[in-house]
């Protein structure tokens, strides 16, 4: 809309109309109904003439027989004047053949709008302005972060980019790209290596074996396509996610320490898919690779995978390591020829989520007591049963955390956990997913 160059309000209505009209007759309307009213010194005419009144500005819907829409008028008028005139436009009662009805909706005050424009542009031209450069208190920082960049390496006759740790480290850190490994290195992570394709080279194959391994791959296709050719050709432990819609080359080092502290063994990983995985490694014939189990009762060992799961606030250093599964004789089943395996955690959390029930695990993963959450309070728990852990379907905060923790649990199991400033070392926490 045509505005006047010393325009101090804006006016807004709102038109309704019985039938079907258009702007040049809600225009004139305007100029017919109002003409006259207030007098010589506020004829609308005269107004514009004067540079006071500023174009009227009209748009107009017509739908099932009748219209609706706004009015925007421009004035450079005091106060009391404009008031006046919105006022006087609220009289309008025909718009062309048809009875209509016009309402002020506000009375705009360009001037504050402007001053909110001008603030919002000052504080980002502030923030440029004062951009600051390498103070001398960085200095330092700077020097040993370009030399961290400088000793990427090399490494195996595939020549994979490598941080200088990967040889000497027990434990590596598998992504994408040379960028990667840099951007960790920027970090003071020197332990990652780049598989640089989907083809993982056979240096990289040969470390993971040796190795505890994370795999720590962006979260597109390309990610998904590495992490699946990993598990076919060599061992992956744990895997580490950027946040969503990001890669790890762009990280910065709080998001990146962050993604590895959450990493998740990849059973946890894979538990919705290990059985189609396992299958799938049957019918090629391939053997069960080093430090994994011939079967899936890992999977499927509660104890197992409720000391594999890692809680969000536990470092990266706390996770512990599955490299073997118990070689104690499994019980069979009465009805059936196949050995006698208790349901996982992840089975105990599909059964209790959104039923409002606490369940108490025993040893053996087998479900010991359950009770609607309601009821814990009042309901005698024995105090001499050893339970091995507890699923719950209700967010966990700090006072229910330690209530729980007294029964000796290793895991608790939770939709969320939050307000969590102190954690018992010997439970573990598992989010559900």
């Amino acid at each position: 809309m045509y505005e006047q160059e010393t325009t101090k309000y804006r006016i807004h209505l709102s038109v309704q109309a019985d039938g079907v009209v258009d702007r040049s007759d809600v225009v004139g309307a305007i100029f017919g109904q109002i003409e006259g009213l207030l007098g010589s010194e506020m004829e609308l005419r005269e107004l514009q003439r004067q540079g006071r009144l500023g174009r009227i500005d009209v748009k107009v819907i017509s739908k099932q027989g009748r219209s609706t829409g706004e009015i925007l008028v421009s004035t450079s008028l005091d106060r009391a004047e404009t008031a006046i005139l919105a006022a006087s436009m609220e009289t309008i009662s025909r718009v062309g053949p048809c009875s209509a009805q016009v309402q002020v909706q506000n009375i705009e005050d360009i001037r504050i709008t402007k001053r909110n424009q001008i603030v919002e542009r000052a504080k980002a031209l502030l923030l440029e302005f004062e951009e600051p450069g390498i103070d001398p208190e960085s200095l330092i920082d700077a020097v040993r972060e370009s030399q961290r960049v400088e000793k990427i390496e090399t490494i195996g006759p595939d020549n994979s980019p490598a941080g200088p740790n990967v040889l000497n480290s027990d434990a590596i850190i598998v992504v994408e790209g040379r960028a990667d490994v840099i951007n960790l290195l920027k970090s003071g992570i020197k332990n990652a290596v780049a598989v640089e394709g989907t083809s993982v080279p056979g240096t990289i194959i040969n470390l993971c074996h040796k190795k505890t391994a994370t795999a720590f791959l962006d979260g597109d296709r390309g990610g998904d396509l590495i992490l699946r050719e990993l598990l076919e050709v060599t061992d992956i432990d744990f895997v580490a996610y950027p946040p969503r819609g990001e890669s790890v080359e762009d990280l910065a080092r709080k998001e990146i320490i962050k993604a590895l502290r959450n990493k998740v063994p990849i059973e946890y990983v894979m538990e919705d898919r290990v059985a189609e995985y396992l299958s799938s490694k049957e019918k090629e014939g391939s053997r069960p690779q080093k430090g994994r189990p011939e079967e899936s009762e890992e999977i499927s060992d509660p104890i197992l995978v409720s000391e594999a799961s890692v809680s969000p606030a536990s470092p990266v250093s706390d996770v512990p390591v599955i490299s073997s599964v118990s070689e104690e004789p499994v019980e069979k089943d009465e009805e059936s020829d196949l050995p006698y395996k208790p349901l996982s955690v992840f089975s105990h959390i599909s059964e209790v989520r959104e039923r409002g029930v606490i369940r108490m695990l025993s040893g053996e993963g087998e479900v010991a007591l359950e009770m609607p959450i309601s009821q814990i309070e009042e309901s005698m728990i024995p105090d001499d049963q050893n339970f091995q852990g507890i699923v719950i379907d209700q967010d966990v905060n700090q006072q229910l955390l330690d209530q729980l923790s007294l029964f000796g649990i290793k895991f608790l199991a939770a939709p969320s956990f939050s307000g969590i400033v102190r954690r018992p070392a010997s439970v573990r926490l598992i989010p559900f997913r």
